[in-house]
């Protein structure tokens, strides 16, 4: 009968515990009673394995009981105890239990750094390695090799860390060389979420046609127009066009050109040299303006190609948040809407009440709560919202020059513009800027006109002022405004069909809808919209209800209207505009409480709004 026998300390006594295949072990034991005698554990010191490699790593280094020198081939020695290194790396456990090397004290392993062989050595050793920039690139394909799972992925968390417009592309291919499938993952995520940084650097001329079709074809792309795309492949392409030029229609298929606006075109892509001899390249231009064309006189039969795909960038959900607002007085409380799961839920409540106020959003999440009315008077403080913050609060920040209620609110080059308004006298003409590198707040050139409960838009990197009312005439408005940064001008472009204060304005896909307002009494549920390329209004389906004083915002392709008010009362309801069926619908859920002149913007949601 075989049997094994252990000897191990249980503080100062010897146990002595046998293990048979036919003995009476555990089931016998169990059987026996133990009454009174409460049941022993063995003694375990936590730092014995510790010291015991501290032992072997000294011993190693001063090559004493080592049974084994691996040799790089550069001629670097590195020592080791055989019984370690089989512990610990599945690759020397296979060496030195079933292969020649065995029986061998001396083993030359090809194609591995020395540096990292001795640091990977060493690891074993003490559980212990620095990764850093000037060594990693030679020590996760070493720790692949060796198969030291623990290193490979401090290595992919480093260089996780690591990720830059200006090297992702690099490590991406690393990745996907040594398999990291993790990594790989990461910085794919990452190239599409900064796709216009990249495509800046000399790592993207580098890419194959193969890579570049890969990239540009993806749905995920995070661009601020399709025009971006258009421009890195003329790029890529001129970078060695003599080899290169031949490959412009395959890559021509994979951008999305009927995205682009129709300005753009005809201005620039009929006039890039590399199209013009291209008659696949011209179809693919063709293509585009018979998609603008459609859209704008048959919406509902628009061709569905790849081309004509919105793309859905990777990254946070979006969601809806409304600040603020008159319910029927000046409020301070705050909700959000998920589309993806159709509800309301309450938001972090600004410090004091506001209504008539503008809102803004920054690309680094900071929400701005623009002037307004606190229920007394027209402010020009200004409270912003972190939403970086894991627990997110209202804080003031530089208030403006001058005081403004019923003011526009847009976002232009990540500067917050506050335009006209009203100061609790008269209405105003002027407008302002918000730079957030310098903190400071600037007069910009006056309107033409007075403009209070006015609209505004940013579309083609220009600040479109939309009606409001002249407190000078007692009108409201049909004029609109047009800023041009560059040159710090207002310049007219042509009136909307009707005169609309309070109107709510909107963008999407390069249009802007100035939608319900009033003229005086007569509150209004028509919308009509602005294509730069036509320079003229064109009305649109009317709403289901009349509104004024409405947040009007861009999502997923699809155009909502907060609340606002009929003329009566205050609206918790919430319109949806379909622009390829040309469709008004009503969202099935409403706001928790019905509110006008409240302040309405798109954001990345927070992991923190979750409930």
């Amino acid at each position: 009968m075989e049997s094994d026998s252990v000897l191990s300390t249980n503080g100062g006594g010897l146990l002595l515990r046998y293990a048979s295949q036919n003995s009476l072990d555990e089931s016998s034991q169990k059987q026996l009673p133990r009454s009174g005698r409460r049941e022993r554990t063995p003694y375990r010191n936590s730092s014995h394995t510790v010291r015991a490699f501290e032992a072997l790593q000294s011993l190693r280094k001063d090559e004493v009981l080592c049974d084994i020198k691996l040799e790089t081939d550069d001629g670097t020695i590195v020592y080791g105890h055989k019984v370690v290194l089989v512990s610990c790396s599945p690759y020397f456990h296979a060496m030195f239990t079933s292969f020649e090397e065995s029986n061998k004290d001396h083993v030359i392993i090809r194609e591995l750094d020395s540096t990292a062989l001795k640091l990977l050595v060493d690891f074993i050793y003490t559980a212990q390695i620095m990764v850093t920039e000037e060594n990693v690139q030679v020590l996760l394909p070493a720790a692949n090799l060796l198969q030291l799972q623990d290193v490979q992925d401090a290595c992919c968390d480093f260089l996780q860390t690591q990720l830059h417009p200006t090297n992702c592309l690099g490590i991406k291919a690393f990745a996907d060389l040594h398999g990291c499938m993790e990594l790989l993952s990461s910085s794919e995520s990452y190239i599409q979420q900064h796709f216009s940084e990249v495509v800046e650097g000399d790592e993207f001329l580098s890419l194959t046609s193969e890579q570049v079709v890969k990239l540009i074809s993806s749905d995920e792309l995070t661009v601020p127009s399709e025009e971006k795309v258009f421009e890195c492949v003329v790029c890529w392409v001129n970078h060695e066009s003599s080899c290169r030029k031949e490959i412009l229609p395959k890559l021509m298929e994979h951008v999305r050109l009927p995205l682009a606006s129709k300005e753009y075109l005809l201005k620039r892509v009929e006039e890039e040299p590399l199209l013009k001899n291209s008659l696949e390249c011209k179809d693919y231009i063709i293509e585009a303006l018979n998609f603008h064309l459609l859209k704008s006189e048959q919406p509902g039969t628009i061709p569905k190609t790849i081309r004509t795909k919105p793309r859905q960038p990777v990254g946070l959900p979006k969601i809806i948040l409304v600040v603020g607002g008159q319910a029927p007085k000046a409020i301070r409380s705050v909700e959000w809407y998920d589309p993806a799961t159709n509800r309301w839920q309450s938001g972090p409540e600004m410090s004091t009440r506001r209504c008539r106020a503008g809102l803004a959003v920054l690309k680094d999440c900071r929400v701005f709560a623009v002037g307004g009315f606190n229920g007394s008077l027209r402010v020009r403080t200004v409270d912003m919202l972190d939403l970086s913050s894991p627990s997110p609060c209202w804080v003031p920040t530089v208030a403006m020059l001058a005081r403004r209620g019923t003011l526009g609110v847009a976002v232009l080059d990540n500067c917050v513009y506050a335009v006209g308004g009203f100061d609790g006298t008269s209405g105003l003409n002027s407008a302002e800027v918000f730079n957030c590198s310098t903190q400071e707040w600037r007069m910009i050139s006056n309107m033409s006109t007075r403009r209070s409960s006015v609209g505004v838009g940013v579309l083609n990197n220009l600040l479109y002022a939309v009606g409001g009312y002249d407190g000078l005439s007692r009108q409201c408005l049909k004029s609109v405004e047009c800023y041009h940064p560059s040159t710090d001008t207002w310049t007219p472009i042509a009136e909307m069909s009707v005169r609309r204060s309070g109107a709510g304005v909107g963008i999407l896909d390069g249009v802007m809808y100035a939608v319900g307002g009033h003229d005086g009494p007569e509150v209004r549920n028509s919308v009509e919209a602005y294509r730069p390329s036509a320079g003229v209004w064109t009305s649109i389906a009317d709403m289901h209800m009349c509104r004024r004083n409405a947040g009007v915002v861009a999502l997923d392709g699809l155009l909502y209207v907060v609340g606002g008010d009929d003329g009566a009362s205050n609206l918790a309801s919430v319109e949806i505009y379909n622009p390829n069926t040309n469709t008004w619908s009503m969202l099935t859920t409403s706001m928790n409480i019905g509110r006008s002149y409240a302040g309405v913007v798109v954001i990345d949601k927070p992991p923190h709004f979750d409930t």
